[in-house]
């Protein structure tokens, strides 16, 4: 189904379409009557000489010179030029497919003073599968993604490079091969592509969408484990957290309680402690603050992706223009620190759960380290090392960046907001958690093969799906293809949507 971009009511749900699965887009009818009404505007400021930033003026610390009416339209190249200054590995062609289809909704507002012709291009780009080389590193997230954006604008002048049909082309080639014209740039054009933080808000939107996903298999985890240790599962009752009142908190509570749901613990047929340890008993507080986090962040993000990030702003029916900072990444990139942490935080009570399952002090009666031959085997000793690994890592990686501003133009831009350092940390994070996450799983399987008693229903699915990738481990053997595979089983949701069709969805 084509999705209409109208300037507002875009969501991330929908970004991920584009982005990932190729659906297909078109400007709203009314979107282009307004680019149409602001552009008239710019060009009657134009020829007015009326002073506008990015359009008859240098930019950055430049922003004082007024450029000759016949540079006007060359400066746009030259500006491309300059600021497509990015450096390293590209990035993933659904960042960029992302970021396009947030500045086409930029535009829809009819607030950047761009031709109609190049918005109309960049929704070509998508249909017929054009995505520009860019490189991932380079932006400071203030003013906008500059680097990479421009690398997305080298197209509308044929120059640049770009992916169709999954071979990589120079920009005119894969345009050519597409039969989109190429639109050139006039005044103001390069700038309302560049000056926006499309790149980053379309990663985030992606972690966001991918985020909520891995915390509802975090909670099939936990409810995993839970039945493995034997915990008491009175703390969580929903009318516990309810008392307290923090939504995620609830959500989590309920889901767990769901998991159970049909098994002998739920049914309080197994002896319990009368209160477990804090990682047992705190799920609901921890992966529910999570929950938290995200949902705010997605409130932001989705802001963002509907709002006018641009500079200078058109206001075409006051016949205004305002040159202000509508591009600084620091509304999208503190949530997004934020909810970097709250994964990291959600793996740590993994990590916690699993050093339980293992430690024959803590287990409840189960083998040391999940094995029946300790001593000649070791089991799952080593699998908690490769968790730590990569927990140290994303410890080291949830430090905000929100907050490690480096001035850059002479003092102009003397407060920056680093959210694309954000943005490509949460995705090693993510990264990261899939792979600890996994281990839970394997661990958690692998401790239930020893109980003999019943599982909720949700948990029975879970270990199903689970044995379907990784036998039991009766011997010792070399663990790192089974840790590789259920980081990718993870990763694809296998086991989360399994278990929703078995009991429901997790919401």
């Amino acid at each position: 189904m084509t999705i209409t971009m109208k300037g507002y009511g875009f969501t991330i749900e929908e970004l991920v379409k584009i982005a990932r699965l190729n659906e297909k887009v078109k400007l709203d009818d009314g979107a282009l009557e307004r680019i149409i009404k602001c552009r008239a505007v710019v060009e009657k400021k134009i020829k007015a000489k009326e002073i506008m930033y990015g359009v008859n003026t240098g930019i950055g610390e430049f922003s004082e010179i007024v450029l000759d009416d016949d540079k006007i339209q060359e400066f746009q190249k030259y500006l491309v030029y300059n600021h497509a200054a990015g450096i390293g590995d590209p990035a993933p062609i659904e960042y960029i497919r992302g970021a396009m289809a947030t500045r086409i909704n930029v535009h829809a507002h009819g607030q950047s003073g761009i031709r109609p012709e190049i918005t109309q291009t960049l929704v070509e780009m998508l249909n017929k599968g054009v995505t520009p080389y860019v490189c991932l590193k380079g932006s400071v997230g203030a003013s906008g993604d500059l680097a990479p954006m421009s690398q997305i604008a080298l197209l509308m002048i044929g120059e640049g490079e770009a992916y169709y049909k999954g071979k990589l082309y120079s920009g005119k080639e894969a345009m050519e091969k597409a039969k989109i014209p190429i639109p050139g740039l006039h005044a103001r054009d390069g700038l309302a592509i560049i000056n926006g933080c499309n790149v980053l808000t379309a990663m985030s939107a992606l972690f966001l969408y991918d985020a909520n996903h891995f915390l509802k298999q975090a909670e099939i985890a936990a409810a995993m484990s839970l039945e493995a240790l034997k915990a008491n599962m009175k703390p969580y009752t929903p009318k516990l957290h309810e008392a307290r009142g923090f939504p995620g908190a609830i959500r989590c509570a309920k889901s767990i309680c769901k998991l159970v749901k049909g098994g002998d613990l739920q049914k309080e047929t197994i002896k319990c402690k009368v209160q477990d340890a804090y990682s047992m008993r705190s799920t609901p507080q921890v992966v529910g603050a999570a929950h938290d986090a995200i949902y705010w962040a997605k409130k932001q993000i989705e802001i963002e992706l509907n709002g006018v990030c641009d500079n200078p702003v058109f206001f075409p029916d006051e016949d205004l223009q305002i040159s202000g900072a509508n591009f600084q990444g620091s509304p999208v990139g503190l949530p997004m620190d934020m909810a970097g942490i709250a994964i990291t935080m959600v793996c740590l009570m993994s990590e916690r759960r699993m050093n339980r399952l293992n430690n024959p002090a803590l287990n409840v009666g189960l083998p040391a380290f999940l094995t029946k031959g300790a001593g000649m085997f070791s089991g799952l000793m080593l699998s908690q090392y490769t968790a730590d690994h990569l927990l140290v890592e994303q410890k080291l990686l949830s430090s905000p960046c929100s907050i490690q501003s480096i001035p850059a133009a002479a003092d102009q831009e003397d407060f920056v907001s680093m959210a694309m350092n954000t943005a490509i940390k949460n995705a090693q994070i993510l990264d990261n958690a899939y792979g600890v996450l996994g281990i839970e799983f394997m661990a958690a399987a692998q401790a239930l093969d020893f109980r003999e008693y019943s599982f909720g229903k949700g948990v029975t699915k879970a270990k199903k799906v689970i044995r379907k990738h990784v036998e039991f481990l009766d011997i010792d053997r070399p663990l790192y293809p089974d840790h590789t595979k259920m980081k990718e089983v993870v990763k694809s949701c296998e086991i989360l949507e399994n278990v929703e069709k078995e009991i429901g969805s997790l919401e």
